[in-house]
């Protein structure tokens, strides 16, 4: 009875080990990172003030790029606008900004984030008006900047027992092309 109850003990260390081991290695596809970014896109608005004139600045839409050209970087492709209001009147004028920024893993909030901010390109167009003005893209760069050192891009998820292990244990965070892969340090 005793080597039965002993038997059951070491296959069930062994099953936990495998399935510890089947986590040795996480994908977060692009689709996963869009869905998560666009629980936050309705939280990226500001208030600001440019050269004393009110300027409201709201993200509408944001797309992700996991290692574009087998580069360690993400790519965030984001449609904005950017509404003056004055003397009574409304002037809302689009922006398109393409960002790359680092994507890392904090072990201790069980999150990846993105830092290291760099503006690729900036559009504007209003009332017929195309091309880039530098101090609104730099109002939504600080806005990015802001939002993003303190809000993940992703949440690993620890109500799975599993995945509360795994993330127990030292992790990295590797980028290749279409997805970030956390695998358990070496």
């Amino acid at each position: 009875m005793k080597n039965i109850v002993g038997m059951l003990g070491i296959l069930l260390m062994l099953s936990g080990c495998a399935a510890i081991n089947d986590l040795s290695s996480y994908s977060i596809s692009e689709n996963e990172l869009k869905s998560s970014l666009d629980d936050h896109v309705s939280k990226l608005k500001r208030e600001v003030s440019l050269a004393g004139i009110p300027l409201e600045l709201n993200v509408s839409e944001m797309d992700i790029q996991v290692g574009p050209d087998n580069r360690q970087v993400v790519m965030l492709q984001t449609k904005a606008t950017a509404t003056v209001k004055a003397f009574g009147f409304t002037y809302p004028a689009d922006v398109n900004l393409q960002i790359e920024g680092q994507p890392f893993y904090d072990a201790e909030k069980k999150a990846i984030f993105v830092r290291s901010l760099r503006l690729l390109d900036s559009t504007i167009e209003a009332n017929g008006y195309r091309g880039n003005l530098a101090p609104v893209s730099d109002k939504f760069m600080s806005l990015f900047n802001g939002y993003l050192a303190t809000h993940p891009v992703y949440e690993l998820d620890t109500r799975s027992t599993l995945m509360n292990m795994a993330a127990s244990m030292p992790l990295t965070l590797a980028i290749e092309p279409g997805k970030l892969v956390i695998r358990q340090q070496q």
